[in-house]
């Protein structure tokens, strides 16, 4: 059978001892004390805990070789142990006679005054040592109740404690403090539904009219909202993009080396002039024609003793086309400056070869093919810029093309057989804020009754408005409004309040019936358990069904 091994401190009194054996999950409690024995030297104390174990249902052992404590646990019936491993025997009361130089108990030093009387006796009976012991053990312990002994076959029962429980002063205090919040609280609950909860919306259906607008209007970011400039004030929201579209040219181009040499220029005009061939003079042989890269200046004619004497001068030139086919021979030339002749040099260094280029009509298919994006996309991430404050203008969604560019440029080669066209695009949609199209509607209905003091304008047909035919302006966008107004008897809301104050539901839609041109009235009270009107009309709400006229 297990048993649990209590050790016992030196400053454990005999309270906690019994506590702890009490607390212990085992039948067999083994106690050791420690060598300075302390509050077991008390023969009350051993019995006091012998007793509290029988209480408990616990038999106990004493664990030490201190023949003293070994006969004083044999008064209190409580058998011991030289260690944890050997047998527990019920020691013989002779055994305190014996010193044989231990530690032996001296009675004179323990805190019983009849263990000091007993001290000196050469042999102490169990009969002198328990009777005395007995009656300090019935002072301290007559409320104990005492152990039945189980029938057979029935189960050991823990006894009763009939000590009184020491209050829980923390428990007390939550249970006062949350007391005191729930009164706090339905106080609060009674003011609320009694003072300020109760609230009452009084329905009226009233017959109406309607009286359209289709009024011409300008809209514009810079504009302000005025009737009398059939105006609205517009918000714009843009987005930019960069775009590309991949091109395949299809132009062909010679492209290569122009030929060079030299022309020899003779003057054949007769002048003493100066006379000056400018550079960019072409000179001309069937098909192929050289333009000079320089400018040349021939002296005045003169006489001399063979003749007359014409200047002459030599000019670097080159072929008007690249190709080798400007490679020639020396020949003569004829100019586009008269009165001179040109003789030509061997031409050399002309080549050729056909290249791709970046033609126009690829620019133009590939901007065609810009233009046929879809924009969807960008209209929906615009769309979202606005909330639900806003009447967008959906056919003010616009694009802004700037200038594509390409690369290479057109006429260009384009070593990859690959050239791109990009461009900047902004996106732009406008929107104009219900609360600017409610105040233009608003003035244009009350223009339209004016003179009527017996009208009102229920509903100005803000939230259907339309915008048709927008279009584009140099400073916005120019629309049809189209919207339907609500009109009907005039009931003002603060009229029906101070009528519906303090009254129930009876007095209420009596009273409200009676106004022409009203159908029917409904009242909600709010919350269940009202059923008048506050006094107050700040709390009582007027709302109206419209009923078109027949």
């Amino acid at each position: 059978m297990n048993k649990d091994v209590i050790y016992i401190d030196v400053e454990d009194d005999i309270t906690a001892i019994i506590g702890k054996v009490k607390d212990s999950k085992e039948k067999i409690v083994a106690l050791v004390p420690p060598k300075r024995i302390g509050i077991l030297q008390s023969a009350v104390n051993l019995r006091l805990l012998e007793r509290a174990a029988s209480h408990s249902s616990k038999r106990l052992v004493l664990i030490s070789n201190n023949s003293a404590l070994a006969a004083l646990a044999a008064a209190a019936k409580i058998p011991v142990a030289k260690n944890l491993q050997s047998k527990p025997e019920l020691a013989e009361i002779s055994a305190l006679s014996i010193d044989n130089g231990d530690d032996i108990i001296d009675g004179a030093q323990l805190p019983v005054g009849e263990l000091a009387r007993t001290a000196d006796k050469s042999a102490l009976g169990a009969a002198a040592l328990s009777s005395p012991l007995d009656e300090a053990i019935s002072e301290n312990v007559a409320e104990m109740p005492k152990a039945t002994p189980p029938l057979a076959g029935q189960s050991l029962k823990k006894p009763k404690s009939k000590s009184g429980r020491v209050p829980n002063f923390n428990k007390f205090r939550k249970r006062l403090i949350f007391g005191i919040a729930g009164g706090v609280l339905f106080l609060a609950f009674l003011v609320w539904a009694i003072i300020f909860a109760p609230s009452a919306t009084v329905i009226i259906s009233a017959r109406t009219t309607d009286s359209s607008a289709n009024a011409k209007v300008t809209l514009g970011d810079s504009l302000s909202t005025d009737l009398a400039g059939n105006s609205l004030k517009t918000v714009t929201q843009t987005l930019k993009k960069d775009v590309s579209v991949d091109i395949t040219p299809t132009g062909k181009k010679q492209v290569g080396d122009k030929a060079t040499g030299t022309m020899q220029i003779t003057r054949t005009s007769v002048s003493n002039q100066t006379m000056t061939v400018p550079a960019g003079t072409s000179f001309t042989n069937g098909t192929h024609t050289f333009v000079s890269t320089e400018s040349a200046t021939l002296s005045g004619t003169t006489v001399g003793p063979s003749g007359i004497v014409q200047d002459s001068a030599t000019v670097n030139v080159e072929a008007a086309k690249v190709g080798d086919d400007y490679n020639l021979s020396a020949r003569s030339y004829s100019s586009n400056v008269s009165g001179i002749d040109a003789e030509g040099s061997d031409m050399s260094g002309g080549s050729s070869k056909t290249v791709t280029v970046v033609s126009s009509d690829d620019v133009q298919k590939a901007t065609d093919q810009l233009n046929q994006q879809s924009s969807d996309d960008m209209k929906k991430q615009l769309t979202a810029k606005f909330n639900d404050t806003f009447i967008i203008l959906d056919q003010s969604f616009k694009t802004d093309k700037g200038t594509p560019q390409v690369a290479p440029g057109v006429d260009q080669e384009a070593p990859s057989g690959k050239a791109t066209l990009t461009a900047t695009l902004t996106y732009s949609l406008a929107g104009v804020a219900k609360a600017d199209v409610s105040s233009f509607l608003d003035a244009y209905f009350k223009d339209q009754i004016k003179g009527l003091n017996d009208r009102r304008i229920y509903d100005n047909g803000a939230d259907k408005v339309t915008f048709t035919d927008t279009t584009a302006v140099s400073k916005g966008f120019t629309a049809n409004l189209i919207a339907t107004a609500k009109i009907g008897p005039k009931i003002e809301d603060q009229a029906v309040k101070d009528l519906a104050k303090g009254k129930r539901y009876g007095e209420i839609q009596s009273s409200i019936e009676s106004i022409q041109g009203v159908d029917n009235v409904d009242i909600k009270f709010w919350p269940f358990w009202v059923s008048s009107a506050p006094n107050d009309t700040k709390k009582i709400k007027v709302e109206f069904n419209l009923n078109e006229s027949k």
